[in-house]
Parts: structure tokens; C-alpha cells; sequence
């Protein structure tokens, strides 16, 4: 009797600080799955810097995917929205799925509602994620309404390790988009946490945040394997 093989999941990230949290998901959706990392932060803080995903940078997203393909990944998942475009052209290349964080999170949204309202911290994240949302909706045949904000000074005041500005900016834009809209999406990872600030009077919309839906997304799929 031949033992099935383990799957092993790469996980990239563009910032450390993503990864316990990734490590307590997988543990909650994963259990069973061999989980590595790979940590460049370097390709945020290019992105950013230039104010657009690059060529140079896209290039290396995609050897980060032939690498971790190398290194026995069975399923590969980029968990920064702001290099999406380029995770997209590594699926392509490589011999093993390669997934954006945020593309589970956009097709949840286009199912919940029509006017999709998206939130984010940098504007280097905020076009990749507004532009899925719209191809992903183009691709369910739906047609949406988007608005997009920018919580300005919030990302900055994050760096500067103000977490509370960052939050309270956060929330105040939450609470406001949440008057507009079906649905919001967080564009970034680092701004869920202030989701759970929020009182029920002011959660009047369905907020999602990419990391659980992602990994529940991936969840089904490991088990569908297993069948």
C-alpha cells in the first residue's frame, strides 16, 4: 500500500510580520498541509518607491514562484495584494498553481453584492486590487459598482509605528465607505484588525479581508485532492 504524499503550500510574503499570521491560519485551515515561507520585503518597499509594480520586480516575483516550485511547493500563494499582476504572469510560468491573496476575497465580493466599495492604506495596492475586482466580475458575468479610498497618512503613520492613527483613519473610512456600499474589501492584510474594533452598529456591510478567505479557498482545494 503506497502512502500518499503530503501537500506543501509555499507561502511568499513581502513583509515578516505576515507571517505568524499566516502560520495561525494554516494551522486553522491547513492541519495536515507542509507549510515553508519566503520573505523579500524588498518588493514592497520597490513597488512602493516607485509607485508602480516594475519589470525588475515582476521578474523577480516570478523566479520567487520557479523557486519555491523547486523547493516542492504543490501550491504556491503570494500573500501581498500590491504585486498581484505579476503573481498572474508567475501562474503562467510555473508547473504548479500560483494564487494572489486577493483573488478569493474579489470573487466573494462580486457575489455579494453590486456596488463593491475597496479601502486601502497605499494606492500601489489599491489599483491592482480594484482592477481584479473588475475583471473578476467581468469573468461572473456581473456588473458592479466600485468606489476605492485611500486612508491617507495611514500607511505612513503605521511605519512610523503610530498604529493608533493608522487605526483610527482605518475605521473612520470604514465606517463612511459602509453607508455607500454592499461590500468592502480590505486591500491589505494589516487593516484587518481594525475590523474587529467596530461596533455591530457600524459593521452594517459585510467587510472582507484577504488572508481567511484565501486559505479557506485553499482549504477546498487540498481536500479536494484528498477525495
Amino acid at each position: 500500500m503506497t502512502t500518499k504524499k503530503t501537500s506543501t503550500l509555499a507561502l511568499v510574503h513581502t513583509s515578516a510580520t505576515l507571517v505568524p499570521m499566516f502560520a495561525e491560519l494554516a494551522a486553522k485551515y491547513l492541519p495536515g498541509v507542509n507549510i515553508f515561507n519566503i520573505v523579500d520585503d524588498s518588493l514592497i518597499k520597490n513597488t512602493i518607491a516607485c509607485g508602480e509594480l516594475t519589470a525588475s520586480t515582476s521578474k523577480r516575483v516570478v523566479n520567487y514562484a520557479a523557486s519555491a516550485e523547486e523547493a516542492g511547493a504543490d501550491y504556491i500563494l503570494f500573500t501581498c495584494s500590491s504585486i498581484g499582476p505579476a503573481v498572474e504572469t508567475a501562474d503562467t510560468l510555473v508547473n504548479v498553481p500560483v494564487l494572489r491573496v486577493d483573488q478569493p476575497m474579489a470573487d466573494q465580493a462580486v457575489a455579494t453584492g453590486k456596488r463593491i466599495g475597496v479601502i486601502a492604506t497605499l494606492s500601489t495596492t489599491l489599483e491592482p486590487t480594484t482592477d481584479l475586482v473588475r475583471r473578476r466580475a467581468r469573468k461572473a458575468g456581473k456588473e458592479v459598482e466600485l468606489t476605492a479610498v485611500v486612508c491617507e497618512g495611514a500607511f505612513s503613520a503605521l511605519m512610523s509605528g503610530d498604529a493608533a492613527t493608522h487605526d483610527q483613519k482605518v475605521k473612520e473610512a470604514l465606517v463612511k465607505l459602509s453607508n455607500e456600499v454592499d461590500v468592502i474589501l480590505l486591500a491589505q492584510a494589516s487593516m484587518a484588525r481594525v475590523v474587529s474594533t467596530l461596533s455591530e452598529s457600524e459593521k452594517k456591510v459585510p467587510i472582507l479581508a484577504s488572508p481567511p478567505i484565501a486559505m479557506e479557498y485553499l482549504a477546498g482545494i487540498f481536500n479536494s485532492n484528498k477525495a
